[in-house]
């Protein structure tokens, strides 16, 4: 980013506290502004427009998933950078959150340096991740991303994603938990799956997605 811009931001989370808070941080640094913020995935594809530089966004939204926002927003406005800020260290999230478009990782908790960090980082154009979970999600993003475009192109990215998970013998619940869905939304995602891939039941879906290369490594 050139000298002398100032970094505009949005700010989505919906813990007011850890909102606010976040608002008060950034907003005592030099060359960033925060410009709006958002307490729900409706409100941030709302208010969230191109004329941003930075968003930093929630996984869990009281009414969505910020990895679907994510995704929404990077399809509409590609230039405009996510940095996820998550209480989440599991690899299956942070790639789900790359895989949607996001920039960067960033864990709660993080002092306020490494908040200044990584948002300007992510505004410079670099991809930020933290330590924690960076060696482990770059191994399966590899993965992920080496076995998806041969592997069922009838499926949306999301659905091949779910897919491979039930392809490693996890079950909804567990799968609501590290995409970070409800479990109704996963059990209509697995429902399309299996009539879009022709299996009668989850064990010859399974089946299949393993021939296929899914739910190993």
């Amino acid at each position: 980013m050139s000298a002398g811009r100032v970094i505009r931001v949005a700010v989505v989370d919906d813990h007011p506290v850890f909102r606010l808070g976040m608002t008060a941080l950034l907003s005592t640094l030099d060359g960033i502004e925060v410009v709006c913020q958002a307490s729900s995935a409706r409100e941030a594809l709302e208010v969230v427009t191109g004329e941003f530089d930075v968003v930093l966004m929630d996984i869990e939204l009281g009414d969505g998933s910020g990895i679907d926002v994510t995704r929404s927003l990077v399809r509409q406005w590609p230039h405009v950078r996510v940095l996820m800020v998550t209480m989440h260290e599991d690899e299956d999230v942070l790639v789900a959150s790359i895989r949607a478009g996001a920039s960067g990782y960033l864990v709660k908790g993080a002092d306020p340096s490494g908040v200044e960090r990584a948002v300007r980082a992510v505004a410079d154009g670099e991809m930020i991740v933290g330590a924690s979970v960076a060696a482990k999600a770059l191994a399966a993003l590899a993965t992920s991303r080496s076995l998806a475009p041969a592997a069922f192109p009838e499926l949306t990215e999301r659905e091949r994603e779910i897919l491979d998970l039930v392809a490693r013998g996890l079950d909804n619940a567990t799968i609501s938990r590290r995409l970070v869905l409800s479990q109704k939304t996963v059990r209509n995602h697995v429902s399309n799956v299996l009539g879009k891939i022709g299996a009668p039941d989850r064990a010859t879906a399974i089946v299949r997605a393993r021939d296929a290369g899914l739910g190993v490594g």
